[in-house]
């Protein structure tokens, strides 16, 4: 029997990992890129020999010529290695807020759920791999993001399950080579208009380049470390949100008692209730809550984006007219 390329097996077996568990079908969102062909071609060879029923979805941004061409590519070579379902889906990326990128983002999460909820897909494969969460880390310590930003990409959020983030970039490609596989180069990830393009270019090698080869893979084991106390203190401060409520808002005696890390996701998480688009909500904005409770001195209300405004009355924070 010929013997299986390691880069292969080794995402091969990450991949069965996840599908092992799997509720129901499962959808693998694909590019043609290296990352997310390789993950494809994984859970094409694994989920039959599981009996769990695998399918793609390629989305097509329609940002450059020949996108439509590349997508339907990418749908024909998905049904030649027997996924199923397979579906191309063209989005508008204009008009959206944010900058090119979260927008484009934003409109692929989109498509990607629509057709997850149209097929029965239980989750959806991203092709996310250790380089990448590696270059969301840095990014997040320049953006001073905090510890959320430092736990970097989830393993699983909702339907969408990232199989290979323990898996090196350079595996993903070694694996495509191994199997025949053509991929697609994204002119966007070497655009240097992208901060992450210009992380992945320049900061990231830098950084390997002056520390050693182990740099990604610390990063990347840093998020998956901070990403364990995050989700703890996420826990608490759900039941500690739950016990500050008070008729007209939140108790300020009871805020005060929390200990910071928790008593700032409880703000957030109130400041999110009262219609604060998560996008727009910042530290600063959970900082002047916070001043209503631990530094008051007469001050007024506290606007948060959305036009809301919260202000201190009594031994209660409130939503005030603005």
């Amino acid at each position: 029997m010929a013997r299986i390329p390691a880069p292969v097996a080794t995402i091969r077996v990450a991949v069965r990992r996840v599908l092992a568990s799997a509720p129901g079908p499962v959808l693998v969102a694909c590019s043609g890129g290296a990352d997310s062909m390789a993950l494809a071609a994984a859970a094409a060879f694994v989920a039959p020999r599981l009996g769990v029923r695998a399918g793609l979805v390629t989305v097509d941004h329609q940002l450059q010529d020949g996108s439509g061409a590349r997508a339907a590519a990418v749908a024909d070579w998905a049904r030649s290695v027997g996924l199923s379902p397979v579906s191309v889906e063209a989005v508008d990326v204009g008009g959206r807020a944010g900058g090119p990128e979260a927008a484009a983002r934003d409109a692929r999460y989109e498509a990607l759920s629509g057709v997850a909820g149209r097929v029965g897909a239980a989750s959806v494969l991203l092709g996310h791999t250790r380089d990448d969460q590696a270059e969301t880390v840095l990014l997040a310590l320049a953006r001073g993001s905090g510890p959320r930003g430092l736990a970097g990409m989830p393993r699983r959020r909702g339907i969408f399950v990232r199989p290979l983030l323990d898996i090196a970039r350079a595996d993903t490609r070694k694996a495509c080579a191994a199997l025949g596989f053509g991929v697609w180069e994204d002119p966007h990830n070497t655009d240097p208009a992208y901060a992450r393009s210009r992380v992945r270019a320049d900061a990231l090698p830098a950084l390997v380049a002056t520390l050693g080869d182990g740099v990604v893979a610390n990063l990347a084991r840093t998020a998956s470390l901070v990403a364990a106390d995050v989700a703890y203190l996420d826990d608490l401060a759900v039941g500690a949100l739950s016990a500050a409520r008070s008729s007209p808002g939140l108790n300020i005696s009871h805020l005060s008692d929390l200990p910071l890390a928790v008593r700032g996701r409880v703000l957030h998480a109130w400041a999110l209730e009262l219609g604060a688009p998560g996008s727009a909500l910042s530290h600063r904005h959970v900082a002047a809550l916070d001043a209503l409770v631990t530094d008051w001195h007469g001050q007024g209300y506290a606007v948060l984006p959305g036009g809301i405004a919260v202000a201190r009355r009594g031994d209660d924070l409130l939503r005030v007219p603005l």
